[in-house]
């Protein structure tokens, strides 16, 4: 069993081979032991793009009544207690947030506003994602995790994309304890039925790659497991973190049961991350074949498959201590053509790894939520409210 084979392949037994594996890929491991954070998903995937876009816009439009609106919603939150938060009064504070003040004061506004709408929902709008999206676009990190777990906003970021948004801030912010922390909870969730949401697997993944210790290996090795039990087949970008993440602890062989499971195996950093681990467990007979393959695809104009430089030199390395004239003899010439191609590229297999995703919200039938934005949803539930006389005024009788 695919499972099984991975757990053999930890035990004590492999101990001399895995120090043996460390010090023969000291080089190639300080290019996967990553140290610069960059982001794992672009701005506009995430809809900050959006986000930023509408800021600006309410920003413009509330230009000159932005601090009287500021100064009347702080009012209203900090001395009375029986007024309520409507929703185009929070959006707008949303948008127009500049500075830590104006968050904190939406913090107070969306629990209270979370509060009243537990007794009554009579809104029509999903404010999770973009007040997630505030904490990420403000870099509030802490802030964003303390309200995630906050017992006065229970049921507010129940949204598979403010997940990702949480997640991918504290990625960037190089908690990646507390990533796999609220991967726990949001398992848990099971929201809108899916358990393994596939780009919340990619983060927790690439949280464990960060880490890269033994704890975080088990850790990621149970959690594929889990995922095999259950058929979920991860995104590309998850399996290469596990891999290179048990590549980079001294399990090349474990690297190479998890790579199999790639329904690609031409995509670039599957195949130097094979190869790397096959140059590792000394089959090198199982490389050259792999090299030579990618001269007999037909790719579209201008698309080349290419080969990192650090696994060149590696492979290198491996068929000098083989030191058996055929095998040298084919891998010159190999790189003798790669190199008159352009297939060697200088990028490390850790750049490529981490490399910017720019996608993220497309495949809307597995992992978007239904009410991403500020859009209106049917609420079969609503009942008109009659609100008294001395009901506060609204933006517009601000102007």
């Amino acid at each position: 069993m695919f499972v099984t084979k991975l757990v053999n392949n930890l035990k004590p037994a492999n101990v001399a081979h895995i120090q043996k594996t460390l010090q023969l890929n000291h080089c190639i491991r300080s290019t996967l032991n990553v140290q610069n954070v960059r982001l794992l998903y672009s701005h506009a995937s995430l809809g900050l793009d959006g986000f930023l876009q509408a800021s600006q816009t309410t920003q413009r439009q509330l230009e000159n009544m932005g601090d009287k609106f500021k100064e009347k919603m702080s009012d209203f939150i900090e001395k009375d207690n029986n007024a309520m938060v409507f929703t185009e009064d929070l959006k707008n504070m949303i948008y127009i947030s500049q500075n830590d003040n104006d968050i904190d004061l939406v913090v107070k506004m969306i629990k209270k506003f979370n509060q009243q709408n537990k007794e009554l929902r009579f809104g029509s709008f999903i404010f999770g994602p973009v007040v997630m999206r505030l904490f990420h676009h403000h870099n509030k990190a802490d802030l964003a995790l303390e309200c995630f777990k906050s017992p006065e906003l229970d049921g507010f970021f129940d949204q598979i994309i403010s997940y990702q948004l949480l997640l991918d801030l504290l990625y960037e912010n190089e908690k990646y304890n507390e990533v796999l922390e609220c991967f726990q909870f949001i398992k848990e969730k099971q929201l809108e039925g899916v358990r393994y949401p596939k780009n919340v697997v990619v983060l927790t993944m690439a949280a464990c790659y960060k880490l890269n210790n033994k704890e975080s290996l088990d850790y990621a090795l149970k959690f594929w497991q889990e995922l095999h039990d259950v058929g979920h087949i991860p995104m590309r970008r998850a399996i290469t973190f596990c891999a290179a993440l048990a590549y980079n602890q001294g399990n090349p062989s474990v690297a190479l049961e998890i790579l199999s499971s790639s329904r690609n195996q031409s995509y670039t950093t599957v195949r130097n991350l094979k190869i790397a681990s096959l140059v590792d467990i000394g089959r090198i007979e199982n490389v050259i074949p792999i090299m030579k393959s990618v001269f007999a695809e037909d790719l579209p104009e201008g698309q080349v498959h290419t080969f990192n430089r650090e696994v060149i030199d590696k492979v290198k390395k491996g068929v000098a201590e083989l030191d058996m004239a055929t095998v040298t003899e084919e891998f010159d010439r190999i790189e003798r053509m790669l190199e008159k191609n352009g297939q060697i590229v200088d990028a490390s297999i850790n750049d490529q790894l981490c490399q910017e995703i720019k996608g993220g919200m497309v495949n809307k039938k597995h992992f978007v939520p239904r009410y991403d934005k500020f859009e209106p949803r049917p609420n079969r539930n609503f009942r008109p409210r009659r609100f008294n006389n001395n009901q506060r005024p609204g933006l517009d009788e601000l102007v």
